[in-house]
């Protein structure tokens, strides 16, 4: 009986340690115990698996053998599995710089507990060659095994999408590898199992770690150039909502929007294709132009609201200013690198007065997170001088805008969510 141990809980670990389960016998780790006991209670603050999903296949007692899920913050209780998937996070660090700390932690490990003939899966976002350069190695110092001889590996990157209730893992097709051919069959054949959308055996392990870093990097570089637009029609008094729209009568032109772009790949994931191509002895020009345009956004948003006030003779100290929304993409409480953050301190700059109202987000992450205070409802009857729509929550498409605004106000859709009478100006 195959057992499948999920090395790391969080957005991408649990709905597939939960579609895992119900076929197979899966024990998830987590060095979170806050986390794994609100797991074991049912409870998913992520809000990516529901109550009674993840009550369907929850397993109280380690010790049973049936199909299910135990969580855990020992180790030492997954080493009865055969198949070891790790999922956790890939950052970069204040300079771009890609963060291997989790994933190396994550290695050694499962190397504690390796055994022969074993298969460890890595789903973690590296660049191509990653897999094989940096964990292996760990697995084998740990382990005291060889690879390819003693134990095997597969890389299947994530596709997750936060909040996505259309596009769940199950529905998403599954690129798969392995370290050898029978290794490969073996992780495809696993996936498979599970994975309804259908799976796709790469070739090998760097073919298939290229593909999905080059998946957000074309996506990154995709937003980075309707971003440009929108800089460039600003100036020229032009809506790019409306240029976009009629561009997109062409039928072969690729319908992208402009905004922020963070969360945990598009914002992430390119950088680490540009660190191993300049340490191969090439800069990546068109990658890190994108990542750049993407990143002064933030800014260029705050600045554009600046200036409407301005232009509106609204004093800019001691403004009152309503941020609505703080995730990093819409009907999700993921904040992990969220942009939104880059427009508030450069507000923050100038000494305004801000409200940072998300439904979706908890206060506490974001406060330890960001050291910003937010809420989720509005104060009664406070109006504003200036009001920034950041994220396309729902709960937003209903709001009174003129009812939160002064009478000489600001309205700035960065998203383009309202209609022109209700907004000054949108991205």
């Amino acid at each position: 009986m195959d057992k499948i141990g999920i090395i790391g809980l969080g957005y991408v670990g649990l709905p597939l340690a939960t579609l895992l389960a119900t076929k197979y016998h899966v024990k998830g780790f987590d060095i979170n115990q806050i986390r794994v006991n609100e797991l074991n209670k049912g409870k998913d603050n992520t809000l990516e698996i529901s109550e009674s999903a993840l009550n369907s296949v929850l397993i109280k007692i380690e010790s049973e053998n049936n199909n299910g899920l135990f969580c855990t913050t020992n180790i030492n209780d997954l080493k009865d599995c055969n198949y070891f998937i790790v999922t956790v996070p890939t950052p970069v660090d204040e300079n771009n710089k890609p963060i291997f700390t989790p994933l190396l932690n994550a290695s050694k490990s499962v190397g504690s507990i390796l055994k022969k003939n074993d298969i460890v899966i890595y789903e973690s976002t590296v660049y191509p060659g990653a897999t094989e350069e940096l964990c292996v190695p760990s697995l084998e110092k740990k382990s005291g095994l060889y690879y390819n001889k003693d134990f095997f590996v597969g890389y299947s990157p994530e596709r997750i999408n936060p909040g996505d209730k259309l596009h769940t893992v199950d529905k998403i097709v599954k690129i798969t590898s392995g370290s050898n051919e029978e290794t490969a069959i073996k992780v495809n054949n696993l996936y498979a199992s599970v994975i309804s959308a259908g799976t796709h055996l790469a070739p090998s392990i760097k073919v298939a770690e290229a593909a999905k870093v080059i998946e957000n990097s074309q996506r990154d570089i995709n937003i980075a150039f309707v971003n440009e637009l929108s800089k460039i029609f600003s100036l020229m008094g032009i809506d790019t909502h409306d240029v976009l729209k009629a561009a997109g009568t062409k039928w072969n032109f690729l319908s992208f929007k402009p905004g922020l772009v963070g969360g945990h790949c598009i914002g992430v994931d390119p950088y680490y294709l540009a660190q191993k191509s300049i340490d191969l002895g090439y800069y990546p020009e068109i990658i890190l132009a994108g990542r750049k345009t993407n990143d002064s956004m933030g800014v260029f948003i705050a600045n554009e609201v600046l200036n409407l006030m301005i232009n509106k003779d609204i004093i800019i100290k001691d403004a009152d200013i309503l941020i609505l929304g703080f995730a990093f993409k819409e009907n999700c409480p993921d904040v992990r690198n969220t942009k939104v953050v880059d427009i508030i301190n450069h507000f923050n700059k100038k000494n305004t007065k801000l409200t940072v109202l998300d439904p979706w987000a908890n206060p506490d992450e974001v406060m330890k997170e960001y050291g910003i205070y937010s809420i989720k409802k509005l104060p009664n009857k406070k109006k504003y001088d200036a009001i920034v729509l950041a994220v396309a929550h729902d709960q937003f498409k209903d709001l009174d805008i003129n009812s939160l605004k002064k009478e000489n106000s600001v309205m700035y859709d960065v998203k383009n969510l309202f209609s022109k009478d209700k907004k000054d100006k949108n991205l």
